[in-house]
């Protein structure tokens, strides 16, 4: 079931409502008013002067369904988009019009059902009601939504006596309208000992505390989910949004151990972020943990809604079990009609055996007095008997092929019954499969987390790598650097060693230039003290002169003897 298909069914409510008369025709600015209530709750934009021309007064009185449907289609339902507006407050609108006329609840405050909760109970009907109109639920749709909301109550329905009830409750057109539906609901019958918040808690989605991301304290939310977004807000008014988780093929809903003083623990896992919550009990986490996982396998197959699939195998099985009861039926009719049949080819035998016995009782009693016409008479029933002998075979072998016939249906039976235990036998072997295709798919998630947080770190050691090769190689170039800088040093050493080698040599041959010429003069002080020594020992005749000479030449002596040691 489309968009379309959805909104036309409260469109339909919201105009059989405007039908006071129940004519069948709306007036004009009912319409007009309805129109622009249209266009305002699915956030479509529209030209009122055009609404205006279109709805105006005239001769041609109210607009029948039919009539509307047109420019329903064309300037509304074409131009609805999916997402773009709340469908909540769509069906809100036409559930306050049609409400108004219809639903009536008990004066004294008796029902069981609150008008909010009537509210959703309508909405969960057209959306199990038949794709036809007027809008009504099969008998077995509304065993399966009685069953779905005791359950949540955790209470068991009589099934019994909701038979008894459809049973002797008048359905139009093969089901149960959405009035009667709430009158049901409303008597208590089935919900017998049940409070009205209980009833709301089983419509409605559910309180669950959540850990925060910051702060990394506990908080009372309230949850709900939808195919493709979790969404949780401050109360259940749903005033305050304080945030939403996008479900995706991605996600993965894991169950925790108890800690931080809270119990019934389970986390939904995301790309970027982990969200821990905390159920009232074991079965409620059990609820939700099993929800989400629903919704994250239907994104990953690419579907929207469970229920719709769901619906659809219902009423797909519903047809299956018409077509076999009418088959079923339609044997047991021939059957019947072969037996008749035969009963009466056993009733035409019997006149006949009948007939000829009276025969023979005629024949013997008028024997005397037919005597001359005997010969004839007899060779006459004769041929009749003989005739009668055909008919008897020839009604004996039909009957042995009416037998056959039947025997051959009998085992057409047997083997539509076989048929139908291995139908429901792969049916069973469908239903584990797709169990064990759903565990495989939460182990392969699961492992394509770890995989994905395994290769996270990879990236990371990948990063420091890469940053240790960049500081490597700069610190390698400050290396090179300095390097350069000590081969200059090391080059302009060398140049000056060289120097100093060069000057070295120099020295080197300067002093051997002075230690020549400290030899020559050492050599030339030599020759200058022997001739000293012999101008100084003739000259010493007498005691007085020699005295005078030695006093003399003995001042010279430490001269000469510290020139000669500065020479050497």
């Amino acid at each position: 079931m489309d968009l379309r298909a959805e909104l036309l069914k409260s469109i339909w409510y919201a105009f059989t409502a405007l039908d006071v008369e129940k004519s069948g025709k709306v007036s004009k600015s009912q319409l007009k008013v309805l129109s622009h209530n249209l266009y305002t709750v699915l956030c479509i934009p529209h030209d009122p002067v055009a609404l205006e021309e279109h709805f105006r007064d005239d001769d041609d009185g109210p607009v029948s369904s039919q009539g509307y449907m047109p420019y329903l289609n064309k300037y509304i339902l074409d131009k609805v988009e999916e997402g773009a507006f709340v469908k909540e407050n769509f069906d809100e609108l036409c559930w306050t019009l049609t409400a108004k006329k219809n639903y009536k609840p008990d004066r004294n405050g008796n029902s069981v059902v609150s008008h909010q909760d009537a509210f959703k109970l309508w909405c969960l009907f057209n959306f199990l009601s038949e794709d036809k109109y007027p809008l009504v639920m099969v008998p077995d749709e509304v065993e399966y939504l009685l069953k779905k909301i005791c359950t949540a109550m955790n209470v068991e329905l009589n099934s019994c006596e909701l038979d008894d009830y459809l049973s002797q409750e008048p359905q139009g057109q093969g089901g149960l309208t959405v009035w009667q539906f709430l009158d049901m609901v409303n008597s208590g019958r089935f919900l017998r000992g049940i409070e009205q918040e209980a009833v709301s808690m089983a419509v409605e989605e559910g309180y669950l505390w959540k850990k925060g991301q910051l702060r990394r304290n506990w908080s009372e939310r309230w949850f709900m989910l939808k195919p493709s977004v979790l969404s949780y807000y401050m109360s259940e008014e749903r005033k305050e949004k304080k945030g939403s988780i996008a479900l995706d093929k991605h996600c993965c809903v894991e169950v925790l151990p108890d800690r931080d003083g809270k119990r019934c623990m389970f986390c939904v896992k995301t790309l970027s972020r982990t969200y821990e919550m905390s159920a009232s009990d074991t079965r409620q986490r059990q609820e939700w943990t099993l929800a989400i996982q629903t919704a994250i396998r239907l994104q990953a197959e690419g579907k929207k809604s469970l229920h719709k699939d769901l619906k659809q195998k219902r009423r797909e099985q519903r047809e299956q079990r018409e077509q076999r009861k009418a088959a079923k039926e339609e044997e047991t009719q021939r059957l019947k009609q072969l037996q008749e049949e035969k009963e009466r080819k056993l009733q035409e035998l019997e006149l006949l055996k009948e007939a000829q016995r009276q025969a023979e009782i005629l024949l013997q009693e008028e024997e005397q007095r037919r005597r001359q016409q005997h010969e004839e008479m007899q060779r006459t029933l004769e041929i009749q008997l003989r005739e009668a002998e055909q008919a008897r075979a020839s009604m004996q072998a039909e009957m042995v092929l009416k037998e056959a016939e039947a025997e051959r249906q009998r085992k057409r039976i047997l083997e539509l019954e076989d048929m139908q235990e291995r139908l429901q036998e792969a049916l069973q072997q469908e239903v584990k499969a797709r169990q064990d295709e759903e565990a495989v798919r939460y182990a392969q998630a699961r492992l394509l987390a770890e995989e994905e947080e395994k290769l996270k770190q990879l990236m990371k050691l990948k990063e420091e790598q890469e940053e240790y090769i960049i500081k490597t190689q700069r610190e390698k170039q400050v290396l090179k650097q300095e390097m350069e800088n000590k081969n200059k040093c090391l080059e302009e050493a060398q140049k000056q060693l060289e120097e100093v080698r060069v000057n070295r040599q120099r020295v080197d041959q300067d002093v051997m230039v002075a230690q020549r010429k400290l030899r020559q003069a050492s050599t030339n002080v030599k020759h200058w003290n022997v001739q000293m020594n012999r101008l100084m020992h003739p000259i010493g005749p007498g005691d007085k002169r020699t005295n005078v000479s030695g006093g003399v030449f003995a001042g010279y002596q430490p001269l000469l003897s510290r020139r000669d040691s500065s020479l050497k």
